[in-house]
């Protein structure tokens, strides 16, 4: 019998999904393993050869969990809203549910041909009312919770309440917006219901709030800083402005600490953990009010707060620098100066602000007219506007030392503003960038002499003291924007009353599922998609979606017209995985105090600052708030690298439509674009008819020769749909088979590296599965054979090295070794002869996590009934790689004739006399006596003659 893979792999899926072999039943038991891959949006395009990198090295070490006996929960999922379906509405029409649901049965069919031992019951759809239930769940509670920073962490709004009503605010130690107001009990009490309502908006952890977003006017919407791409949208290349909008917004800076100190418990890549830190971005220093002047006589006069970690500096202020955004720059801009702050203000909103913090070459700015006072000189000093300044971090305005700081240097000097010395005896010009810890500050009389610490210790206390400053630790971390101007996301639970204040419908009223639209564009005057629903009221007494010309703001009101961002959705998913049937809760007692957590996650390192920072921020307040058991929701994370397209590169002569031969460029002027790389033979020739169809650009196009015909060059980069050189598994899996895919994905190299695709590489992987095959079946018919007889110690040697190796290999998670390993064992095991029950039997195990087809069919053909998924992982016993025997060189005379391999126990005796007992020897000596038999025992036997 020929090795079958395609029957083989059809076969064993089918009694998988049958028999629904890997579903996970709690309690049990079992200790429990939750592994976990990020799970995948479902594009229309299907997955490429990139994708299942992850989720191979996930099933491999959860298929192993379960050889060593746990019970293994490996749940599958679809981030399934998102901006790709609703853009495809837009152009066709067509519900984003019914794309969403054709996408996710390619993936489905897709994945299921690759072999995972997906626990398929347990599947989640972001997009699904059933679990968006509790995404609109979490953010209701979110929305009646306060955070204590007291208690330090978050508490239901009911005992922020009761502190107002007992002693005011002023007592109460909380996260809340800047600007809230201090009153007393009797204040409190005094307000009306619209009053207190919005002084608890300053206080809860989601909360609406006048923000600069990133606003794409062609998409509608706005993006997240991660969506946007030198200044234009990922999805389109639309161009994008920063504008302040309205929005829901999380409170996740309130716990910005506990994510910092959250990373030293969690075995996570210190890269990631790097760009988390850096994101959240912890400084202490100071925060230092500087006033400005009146701009016009008899005018106001602000506060302009900053921060600074160098507040010894404060001496080298020279000017001040605001964000284009910042709130006080209308008011703080003088007539004079007015068209041209107005028109820089403009062009900077066109530049996204990872644009601006990435462009430290480029200097602009525009003064204001106005100046604010030195808080501690009274010096005038003068407000410009600068786009390297931004709003979203720290106060949005620098009080610039171009003596101490780069970018402050370069605006000085290309300004032409004055730079004074505060640094004793340091050179400007040599050690403006320098840092200065540990310089004697000499400007001031009452910090000469200090070291920066002592001196900036100081300053804070002259600042304090005169009620301009104090010392401070601040964070880079901004509130999350929350809002969507999409309508393929989740409904927000919200509707509006006659003042605009927002309040949360019923809990028992949820999921508040989307509503029908006849367009998917925002409407004609601004308003989100959702403002196109005809039934988008709440009608407050019979406790349902109601008609719009209904709304009397009395018992009928307005809901939110915005959605959720894509990361709501896949801020818990995966506690759901863990209870997905539950009606009355996300996670129930049970299932929760079973799983508790995730044990293995795997997934890519572009997620840092999104998607992992967002879910620990929500695990964090399901944790206060009682529901989860643990902080951190995944104890060890793995980014695994990326599988890398060799792209086909043509050449066109630049101003024309003549391509040129990769051998005939030479130093002509030329432009590169990629073509498919199916239309490539092995020699990197490209099919010119085939082109010629493929896209309308070619059908005319001339193409230069060599030889007779077309050579494209080679990249090597990301593989995407973009660049054309995706290469199908489903065309793998069809020539070579899901476990030779498997196979290869993890014998390419390291998991964490990214590593050139090479299609060509799949035979080696095939034909090994071919030999493993044949160890298996003997003769001509290559019919089944194993022997029950006790296997060879060389037979046993090579088994129980391989289990060590193999064992070791993936609990390093070092997955392309392991594949070495097995690759020499079935050699070796080949060339042994190997036909043996004990070692073929727990050989095929080993093989099961990486190849889990090949072994099923080999566990049957054993004589097992049962699935080889839950067989024991083969027991390493050292006994079997201590050398039992020596093959000894035996000399005549100093000289080697031959080699005889002998017991190592026996005595110097019994060694000479079956040394002297075989036939080689007594040739050698020809019916002489020896004169003297020389023996060390494990190493040689030397006969003089």
């Amino acid at each position: 019998m020929q090795y079958n893979f395609r029957e083989i792999e059809s076969r064993w899926q089918r009694f998988w999904a049958e028999n629904q072999t890997f579903r996970a039943e709690h309690p049990n038991e079992k200790p429990k393993f939750y592994a976990l891959t990020m799970f995948p949006y479902p594009s229309g395009a299907g997955l490429h050869v990139g994708h299942p990198l992850g989720y191979i090295a996930c099933d491999i070490y959860a298929r192993y969990k379960r050889h060593q006996g746990f019970n293994v929960l490996q749940p599958m999922g679809y981030d399934s809203f998102g901006l790709p379906a609703e853009q495809y509405a837009i152009q066709t029409g067509q519900h984003p549910a019914i794309t969403t649901r054709t996408n996710i049965a390619r993936y489905r069919e897709q994945l299921d041909q690759l072999g995972f031992s997906y626990d398929w019951s347990r599947q989640v759809r972001t997009s699904d009312p059933e679990y968006y239930h509790w995404t609109q769940w979490v953010f209701m509670q979110l929305f009646d919770s306060w955070y204590n920073r007291d208690s330090d962490k978050a508490e239901h709004l009911t005992t922020l309440i009761s502190a107002f009503e007992a002693g005011g605010n002023t007592a109460v130690n909380a996260a809340c917006d800047e600007d809230t107001p201090a009153f007393t009990a009797a204040e409190w009490q005094a307000m009306s219901e619209a009053e207190q309502q919005r002084i608890l908006l300053k206080y809860r952890l989601t909360y609406l709030a006048d923000t600069e977003v990133n606003w794409c006017p062609e998409l509608g919407t706005v993006l997240a800083n991660d969506e946007v791409v030198n200044g234009v949208s990922e999805r389109g290349g639309y161009p994008v402005i920063r504008k302040k909008m309205t929005q829901w917004s999380m409170r996740i800076t309130a716990y910005a600490q506990r994510l910092l100190d959250g990373l030293d418990t969690i075995d996570w890549p210190q890269p990631l953990k790097d760009a988390q830190t850096n994101w959240i971005g912890r400084s202490k220093g100071a925060s230092v009010t500087f006033r400005s002047k009146p701009v016009k006589p008899g005018g106001e006069r602000y506060d302009l707060e900053v921060f600074t970690t160098r507040p010894d500096t404060i001496y080298g202020v020279s000017f001040m620098t605001l964000a284009p955004e910042h709130d006080l720059v209308p008011e703080l801009t003088t007539e004079a100066q007015r068209e041209a702050v107005e028109a820089y203000v403009e062009a900077s909103a066109r530049r996204s602000e990872r644009e601006r913090m990435a462009d430290v070459k480029s200097i602009s700015g525009v003064f204001t007219g106005a100046y604010a006072e030195h808080p501690l000189t009274g010096e005038d000093i003068p407000i410009w506007i600068g786009d390297y300044v931004l709003a979203g971090y720290g106060t949005g305005a620098v009080m610039a030392v171009p003596c101490g700081d780069q970018r402050d240097y370069d605006f000085a000097k290309h300004f032409d503003l004055p730079i004074p010395n505060i640094f004793e005896g340091v050179s400007i010009e040599e050690e403006a960038y320098a840092d200065k810890a540990g310089t004697v500050i000499a400007n001031s009389d009452f910090i000469n002499g200090m070291g920066y610490k002592e001196a900036s210790n100081a300053v804070i206390e002259a600042l304090e003291a005169k009620g301009l400053g104090k010392g401070t630790i601040n964070y880079r971390l901004r509130d999350a924007v929350f809002s969507r101007q999409r309508y393929w996301g989740e409904p927000f639970p919200v509707y509006y009353d006659a003042e605009g204040l927002p309040h949360l419908i019923p809990e028992d009223c949820l999921p508040l599922e989307l509503p029908e639209v006849e367009k998917y564009l925002p409407t004609e005057t601004g308003e989100p998609p959702l403002g196109n629903a005809t039934h988008w009221a709440w009608d407050a007494e019979t406790l349902s979606v109601t008609a719009n010309d209904r709304i009397d703001h009395k018992t009928v009101f307005p809901l939110e017209l915005n959605t959720m961002p894509g990361w709501a959705g896949s801020s818990q998913y995966f506690n759901r995985y863990m209870d997905p049937d539950n009606s009355a809760a996300l996670v129930g007692d049970q299932a929760i105090g079973y799983w508790q957590d995730v044990d293995l996650y795997i997934g890519g390192s572009e997620h840092a600052t999104g998607h992992l920072l967002y879910s620990r921020f929500w695990q964090y307040f399901m944790y206060d708030r009682g529901w989860v058991p643990v902080e951190e929701y995944a104890k060890k994370l793995i980014n695994q690298g990326m599988i890398l397209g060799t792209s086909a590169v043509v050449y066109r002569k630049s101003g024309t439509n003549t391509y040129l031969s990769k051998g005939l460029i030479g130093d002509q002027q030329v432009e590169e674009l990629r073509v498919d790389v199916n239309l490539i033979n092995a020699s990197d020739e490209l099919d010119l008819e085939a082109l010629r169809k493929w896209q309308p650009q070619y059908a005319d196009a001339e193409f230069e020769l060599e030889d007779g015909a077309y050579v494209v060059g080679r990249e090597v980069e990301k593989m995407s749909k973009r660049w054309y050189n995706v290469v199908n598994p489903d065309q793998i899996c069809e020539e070579y088979g899901a476990d030779s895919l498997r196979l290869y994905e993890m014998f390419l190299g390291p998991l964490e590296q990214s590593k050139p695709w090479n299609t060509a590489g799949l035979s080696g992987v095939h034909n090994f599965l071919k030999k493993l095959w044949k160890l298996y079946h003997q003769g001509a018919d290559r019919s089944f054979e194993v022997l029950d007889d006790k296997a060879s110690a060389e037979n046993m040697k090579t088994l129980h090295k391989t289990i060590k190796k193999v064992q070791d290999d993936i609990e390093g998670f070092s997955f392309n070794t392991t594949v070495s390993s097995l690759m020499i064992c079935v050699n070796e095991l080949t060339s042994q002869g190997c036909r043996q029950r004990d070692v073929l039997e727990p050989l095929a195990i080993l093989l099961s996590p990486y190849a889990p087809h090949i072994a099923e069919e080999l566990w049957k053909k054993l004589g097992h009934t049962d699935s080889i998924a839950f067989a024991a992982f083969p027991q390493f016993e050292e006994k079997y790689l201590v050398e039992q025997s020596k093959e000894y060189p035996i000399s005549f005379n100093g000289k080697m004739r031959f080699t005889l391999e002998l017991p190592l126990d026996l005595s110097r005796e019994e060694i000479e006399a079956q040394v002297m007992a075989d036939a080689r020897t007594q040739k050698q000596l020809d019916g002489r006596t020896p004169k003297k038999v020389i023996v060390v025992p494990g190493k040689i036997v030397n006969i003089v003659g």
